[in-house]
């Protein structure tokens, strides 16, 4: 396979790889652990990458702390294999584990962002042994659901529910596809209203949405152009469809874990943002019967972007947890 050759991203650490079953990992690493504390690995969700966490990464190495985030399998400049099934639950939770293992790295505290909050989770009840700790931004910890979860989207939200329909047909990949500037920027922008409750999901319909969104009307939007280019050419090159993939692997994850744990023994942190509309503060509710050593703090003011739209506090959060509960007094 012809791969191209690693390109550096602005803010970013020089990127490295590893090759894990033929899939070429892509991450980009920094500091030391000099503060005593573990590893942070940062896992990125849909439709973003490793570039998402530029801000934490300068930030926490600045202050002592060894931090290494990837471009997940699908994203950025880590290959996307072509099967739908290259994208469950065991093969991303086994690329965070094999970066550990080349790295030479027992343990890390894994932080995940949206799907990647999902992989995090998952992390300890995969592979407990190599998680310290946990820290997720908006996505809350679900124990595993009664019946597939696509079924369950469908009933509560109705066919138009975006994640019924990335796992229906691909008309959401064909519409990103034919604008990539436009969806990126559909995507990273703030919210315009504040969420009630986790039935504002409901509404979701992504590709009737991104037809009537008009970027040039858009007043949201927190990256710069610079930053925005940067995704557009990666999207450029992977396209969105292995990134869908994640979300059509919600069937084959449900039911390839009918013996998973359900409760999450390590410490972890949950940070929560008032105004993201997917994933509202309350979709975490009662979390602390299966995270039983859990933390939540709130931003009040950001929505789904939270380390993106507010980084100074997230880095803030993140580094006072991990000074707490893990670097020796």
């Amino acid at each position: 396979m012809t791969r191209p050759p690693l390109k550096s991203l602005p803010g970013m650490p020089p990127p490295q790889s590893i090759e894990r079953d033929g899939v070429r990992i892509v991450f980009y690493e920094a500091g030391a652990p000099t503060r005593g504390a573990p590893t942070l690995v940062f896992a990125h969700g849909f439709p973003d990458m490793a570039f998402g966490w530029r801000k934490q990464l300068a930030a926490l190495a600045t202050r002592g702390f060894h931090v290494i985030a990837l471009d997940m399998r699908g994203y950025g400049q880590t290959d996307c294999p072509p099967a739908v099934e290259a994208y469950d639950l065991d093969a991303l939770c086994g690329d965070l584990a094999a970066v550990l293992d080349a790295k030479g790295i027992a343990q890390a505290i894994f932080v995940g962002h949206d799907w990647g909050g999902i992989v995090v989770w998952a992390m300890p009840l995969r592979h407990p042994a190599r998680v310290a700790g946990v820290i997720s931004l908006n996505t809350p910890y679900t124990k595993r659901a009664p019946a597939d979860p696509i079924e369950i989207y469908r009933r509560r939200f109705g066919e138009r529910f975006y994640i019924v329909q990335f796992c229906e047909n691909h008309d959401s990949d064909r519409a990103f596809e034919a604008d990539v500037e436009k969806a990126v920027r559909y995507f990273f922008r703030a919210p315009d209203e504040t969420p009630v409750g986790v039935d504002g999901r409901a509404a979701m319909d992504t590709v009737t949405a991104l037809a009537a969104y008009d970027p040039a009307a858009d007043t949201r939007q927190f990256l710069s152009d610079a930053d925005i280019a940067v995704y557009v050419e990666a999207f450029h090159r992977t396209g969105f469809t292995p990134g869908i993939n994640w979300y059509r692997n919600f069937g084959r994850n449900w039911r390839n874990a009918p013996d998973v744990p359900d409760h999450v023994a390590q410490p972890s942190l949950m940070v929560l943002a008032g105004r993201d509309l997917a994933l509202p503060p309350s979709a975490a509710d009662g979390m602390e019967k299966y995270v039983v050593d859990l933390e939540k703090r709130l931003i009040p003011e950001s929505g789904h972007w939270t380390q993106q739209e507010a980084p100074d506090q997230v880095t803030e959060l993140i580094a006072d947890w991990v000074i707490r509960r893990f670097v020796p007094a």
